[in-house]
């Protein structure tokens, strides 16, 4: 296109000259001028043309290199890039002192290996406002044990079928909504915002081999229950505020509190009483500072299977404040666990003679349990090319910090206190391990020793 303008215009040019020396009459050198400039005009319209004609195959070559990468894109992106998969897991060696019965004061060691966990999540993006997420839990490499409660038995009694000696559970199933960062919505089997595990569950979020003692103590691991909530963030907030299945008192023991409570061994779960979680965090607790604080409230005794051996609610209030400060090569992390329980003792008394239980004798709850622990580590890869974080732990619990009658026992209350390293060959990968010491708040008990190795992955598709 351009030779062609070019060519003309030289070929006009060329011509024009030509004419203007041949001519020497003024009349007829007019006449020449006149016509010259009816060929300038005729050209300079020609040029625009050609210019606008340029201009419009550009724009039609534009236009179809967008409709070819558009059409690539589409192609390229199936339904299955709307899918994602994540997974993490860990294994673990111990060596423990341990107990045979709360009776027992001198301790046997043994070492045990346990795959403790493999998890499993998958995702899909239904569009830009709706996606869903199922995680699937596979506990000490088994397949688990299904309890169900057989009301047509004459007294009413709890059968239990042992399948494996682990579990496999659906440890969150959620279909989510969230038109925008500072609100969401979502439905179905959903994490408790409750205790830091529940949030920091991966291998390489906490720096002990086993997941925090103290918590274990208390509430259900990585809580999980059936419900509603709606979550979002602004200004660096970020709140949680969920209606969901409450807890089974049946359930409920001694050593652990209200974690056994928990109806994931339960078929179908009875939600005639419900529950209610909030938190609000400032910060990231998973990337790195942050403080919060959350709350649970629900009733428990419309959920038991017998409900009218207890006739008080059963309520169980707990409040959970944390903080996090992760900056540069420092890591240190804690919480603080208080709870309540109401009608503990009628709760006690009900699950000593409800046929298929059998608490035993020692089955005392509290009515007020607290749990802490701190953890703190130093990441010497700022300082050597090795990737080693050092760290120190202390975990607190007491399940029976007060009771409803009489003197809580002592037996329960326990502090770990320990040492250890993680070392990530890689970023997905963290080899840990940790010595500690285990310290019962009776002064007949001696205290306890433990070693405990562990592996862990962490990846996404």
């Amino acid at each position: 296109m351009k030779t062609k303008l070019s060519l003309l215009a030289l070929c006009i040019a060329g011509f024009s000259c030509t004419s203007a020396m041949a001519v020497t009459d003024p009349a007829q050198l007019e006449q020449a001028i006149a016509k010259q400039e009816a060929e300038l005009n005729k050209l300079k319209h020609d040029l625009a043309e050609l210019a606008a004609q340029q201009k419009m195959q550009l724009k039609q070559q534009e236009e179809q290199a967008e409709v070819v990468a558009t059409t690539r894109k589409a192609l390229t992106e199936s339904k299955w890039s709307k899918f994602s998969f994540k997974s993490y897991g860990s294994m673990t060696y111990t060596s423990d002192e341990y107990y045979q019965n709360v009776q027992d004061t001198s301790p046997e060691r043994r070492g045990r290996f346990d795959l403790e966990r493999i998890v499993t999540e998958f995702g899909y993006q239904f569009n830009d406002e709706w996606d869903m997420e199922v995680e699937i839990e596979y506990e000490h490499g088994g397949t688990g044990t299904a309890l169900e409660y057989d009301g047509f038995d004459e007294f009413g009694e709890f059968e239990t079928e042992v399948e494996a000696g682990g579990e496999v559970m659906i440890e969150k199933a959620e279909l989510r909504y969230r038109p925008s960062d500072e609100f969401g919505v979502k439905f179905g089997n959903i994490h408790l915002p409750i205790g830091l595990s529940s949030i920091l569950h991966k291998p390489d979020q906490y720096l002990t081999v086993l997941r925090h003692r103290s918590e274990a103590a208390m509430l259900p691991a990585v809580w999980n229950e059936m419900g509603v909530g709606i979550f979002g963030e602004m200004a660096n907030f970020h709140y949680q505020a969920q209606v969901v299945s409450g807890l089974n008192s049946e359930y409920f023991r001694t050593y652990d509190w209200i974690a056994s409570g928990h109806q994931k061994r339960f078929e179908s779960i009875n939600a005639d009483d419900l529950a209610y979680a909030l938190r609000l965090d400032y910060g990231n607790f998973k990337e790195g500072s942050a403080v919060g604080v959350a709350y649970y409230y629900g009733n428990t005794s419309g959920n038991r299977h017998k409900s009218n051996k207890v006739s008080g609610d059963g309520t169980v209030s707990i409040l959970a404040v944390s903080g996090a400060f992760v900056q540069g090569p420092w890591i240190l992390r804690g919480q603080y666990l208080n709870g309540t329980l109401s009608d503990a003792d009628a709760i006690t008394q009900a699950n000593k003679t409800t046929p298929g239980l059998k608490p035993g004798n020692f089955a005392q709850l509290g009515s007020e349990s607290e749990a802490f622990f701190v953890e703190a580590g130093v990441d010497l890869s700022y300082f050597t090319p090795v990737p080693i974080t050092i760290f120190a732990n202390i975990d607190y619990s007491n399940p029976l910090a007060d009771v409803d009658t009489g003197t809580a026992s002592k037996r329960y209350e326990n502090t770990w206190t320990s040492i250890g390293i993680n070392y990530f060959p890689i970023p997905e990968i963290v080899i840990k391990a940790e010595a500690g010491r285990q310290q019962v708040a009776v002064s007949s008990i001696p205290d306890t020793n433990f070693f405990a190795l562990g592996v862990g992955y962490q990846f996404s598709l």
